[in-house]
């Protein structure tokens, strides 16, 4: 048995930070797995908890130099996000603030003269005064962290930077204190130290540019969080009081006039008023709410006012959930991080040894005279190449993406399901509920010729024992015959067969109800009614067959009317160049009928939930990737088994915690609009890391001097840390384009 614990970590800002955590704490003892995310700062690990404690694993992570710390226990999604964003806006100051003040400092440097300086030994002496506080304070994070990553027999991006800079910093200290030494030897006794301290100026600016760029990803997070009132208008007597959200009890009775916000889930007790709930399914009409109706917290209030009974609360609530769900996306890894996984494993090694070669080639090319290209080349290898951007090409894009898709009301579980969602090639789609409007009403009633019961009778008994059931159809005939004045009764036994119907036993008679397979079973004579239950099938009715006492009786015929948006999304799902397929348990003549209808040409249709696992697996034995699409319990092993299951959020949990992607609206077009942004998801890592990698493949050679010998051309250490910086921001910044994403509605 396994735990699963997120801990904060502090102090990251590269893939290869982030391998050196994630490597940190596979390897502590009892732990089975670990994901470590660079954006939202956290470890998450999977442990033994008879071998590993989260004490434990908290200390091999702070081994490796980064900060880490226990989590708050049972703390609230938007508690730990409000800390985050607390953190992040520290961060940022903590940047900002030493980065402005170096590059000052640095700027003001550049004006001293070098012959000047060379000059006057006071002058060097202050250069080195200052810039030694200036790496002690500024810059103190990147060679503290430097040392403790060696002394672990590692580096990562503070290796490259407290290399660069000390080696800068070491020469011109040499410089300082004896230049007639180096002048011997035929070396300029030039200084460094504004470069130094520009470095480190244009790298903290950088990070905090950085920063405030990533905490726009978490933007749609934030503005989840922030819709839940901070009070309630709580009805207690004839009292109204106005109480913190965190005091209201399940069962209150809560005012809400119009214009408001609704502060708790609920069920309306008094009233009626149209509600925006456009931050749950991304459409912006208001839907009309009655007495009996549910509403959820964090939706507006329209038109009247009204009363309703508070009942899931906290982090029972659907805000609470969807928030939850969204750190939990946030926190994943796309399949496709693993190729920067890969390189960023071996880059900051590789880095060591190029900028150690470049020196090496520039020291014996242009001999002791050219030490200082030979210095200068070195050290820009070494800060040019930090892999931030490696780092955050990924994670970038899945948080800006799954921020996107719950404001289009698409609730998506993270990287990997986007990347699978973006490959699929065929979509599987139930018909109950998700084609249809899941609301069957029984519009034929047929008697058996000799009636052994009349008409009223067979309703009562009908709906005596589908009273029992959950399935829509059997609600459909207890409605029916609750409207046609049909008799109450309970049913005294009671037994569900999935898949074909059910038996009971009513006012001491045998009632067998179900489709022909279940008649069959049953050794129940069906001939008498077969031709008008193939006229009805025919007609796009689902029938049911009604026995009394094991004899025929009846048959109800059911109509679930298809909903108006599912023909165009089915076109639009075409026109992407899926392969749509209707899967249902109905039967096939109801289905083919439903199918026409819908604008699908490829019909499953008579299956029990186990044959729509089998009819998954077998379209993904022919190399299909599948994605399905419902939202009954019977689909829970078919969204399970299906590459990328797509919940519809008005149907069963279930349902929605089998599912890779949950849609907050009972519309097939928010599952187009999901793999439309997929799709787009996957187009912006791979320019991300497009970018990331040609960034360094391109700026390492240039600043080891390639473009020297034809140009004259050498990079200087402060142009390639400002390279490094932006290289970051303009990855994030791509990701953030993800924010304007707009589904095509076009079906052609």
């Amino acid at each position: 048995m396994t735990d699963t614990i997120d801990i904060p970590v502090t102090g990251m800002h590269c893939a290869a930070c982030v391998s050196r955590v994630q490597g940190a704490a596979e390897a502590a003892p009892g732990v089975s797995g670990a994901v470590v995310n660079l954006l939202t700062k956290t470890a998450t690990v999977e442990y033994d908890p008879a071998i590993a404690s989260p004490q434990s694993l908290v200390a091999a992570i702070s081994a490796t130099g980064y900060t880490a710390q226990l989590p708050v226990p049972d703390q609230p999604a938007a508690q730990r996000q409000q800390q985050q964003d607390d953190s992040a806006a520290l961060e940022y100051r903590g940047h900002l603030t030493n980065g402005a003040a170096s590059l000052v400092i640095g700027v003001a440097m550049m004006f001293v003269p070098m012959p000047f300086a060379m000059a006057h030994s006071t002058v060097r002496f202050a250069l080195l005064i200052i810039t030694s506080l200036v790496m002690l304070v500024a810059g103190r994070q990147f060679y503290v962290r430097a040392w403790i990553a060696f002394r672990h027999r590692s580096a990562d991006m503070n290796t490259l930077i407290a290399i660069g800079t000390g080696a800068a910093y070491l020469f011109s200290t040499v410089a300082t204190f004896v230049p007639d030494l180096l002048a011997r030897h035929g070396v300029a006794a030039d200084l460094y130290f504004e470069a130094v301290v520009i470095i480190i100026a244009l790298i903290r600016i950088g990070y905090a540019l950085e920063a405030r760029a990533q905490t726009q990803t978490a933007g749609a997070l934030r503005a989840l969080i922030n819709l839940q009132p901070k009070t309630a208008r709580v009805v207690r007597g004839d009292a109204e009081n106005d109480v913190p959200v965190e005091q209201v009890a399940a069962g209150d009775t809560i005012l809400v006039r119009p214009g408001e916000r609704l502060p708790v889930d609920g069920d309306v007790v008094g009233g009626a008023s149209f509600v925006d709930e456009s931050m749950l399914t991304g459409e912006p009409t208001p839907v009309q709410k009655v007495v009996g109706s549910r509403v959820v917290g964090g939706t507006i209030n329209r038109t009247g006012a009204f009363t309703y009974r508070a009942t899931t609360l906290g982090d029972a609530s659907t805000l609470a959930r969807i928030v939850r769900l969204m750190r939990d996306a946030q926190g994943t890894r796309a399949p496709i991080q693993r190729l920067a996984d890969r390189i960023s494993s071996v880059f900051v090694p590789a880095v060591l040894i190029i900028a150690t070669l470049t020196f090496a080639i520039w020291f014996v090319v242009a001999g002791p005279a050219g030490l200082g290209h030979a210095i200068a080349a070195s050290v820009s290898v070494l800060i040019i190449a930090c892999p931030c951007a490696m780092g955050l090409a990924v994670p970038t894009a899945v948080m800006v993406a799954t921020g996107r898709g719950a404001a289009l009301g698409v609730l998506i579980k993270g990287g990997a399901a986007l990347e699978r969602a973006a490959n699929v090639t065929t979509v599987v789609i139930d018909k109950t509920g998700t084609i249809t409007e899941g609301k069957p009403t029984v519009t034929d009633v047929i008697m058996a010729v000799p009636e052994n019961v009349n008409r009223a009778e067979l309703l009562s008994l009908a709906a005596a024992v589908e009273s029992r059931s959950e399935h829509p159809i059997g609600s459909a005939i207890t409605d029916f015959a609750s409207q046609s004045g049909a008799r109450a009764a309970t049913p005294s036994s009671f037994e569900a067969i999935t898949g074909r119907g059910a038996i009971g036993v009513v006012d001491g008679r045998a009632v067998i109800i179900g489709n022909a397979a279940m008649m069959s079973d049953s050794d129940v004579d069906v001939a008498g009614l077969n031709a008008d239950a193939e006229r009805l099938s025919a007609a796009a009715r689902t029938v049911v067959f009604v026995a009394v006492d094991g004899t025929l009786a009846g048959l109800l015929a059911i109509a679930d009317p298809i909903k108006a948006t599912s023909p165009e999304a089915v076109r639009r799902f075409i026109a992407m160049g899926l392969e749509v397929v209707m899967l249902t348990g109905d039967q096939p003549a109801a289905a083919a009928a439903i199918a026409r209808e819908a604008g699908i040409s490829s019909v499953i249709a008579g299956v029990l939930p186990e044959g729509k696992v089998e009819a998954i697996t077998k379209l993904q034995r022919t190399g299909k990737i599948v994605a399905m699409i419902g939202d009954g319990i019977n689909d829970a092993p078919a969204l399970a088994k299906a590459d990328v299951g797509i919940a519809v959020g008005t149907g069963t949990d279930v349902a929605i915690e089998a599912s890779d992607i949950t849609l907050m609206r009972g519309d097939l077009h928010a599952a187009v609009d999901a793999i439309q942004l997929a799709r787009q998801t996957m187009r912006t890592m791979r320019q991300n890391l497009f970018w990331a990698f040609a960034y360094n493949s391109v700026g390492i050679p240039v600043a080891a001097g390639v473009l020297f010998p034809a140009f004259g051309l050498l990079l200087n250490p402060m142009i390639a840390s400002a390279a490094m910086a932006l290289s970051s921001v303009s990855v994030v910044t791509n990701s953030l384009r993800l924010k304007r994403f707009v589904p095509n509605r076009q079906s052609r």
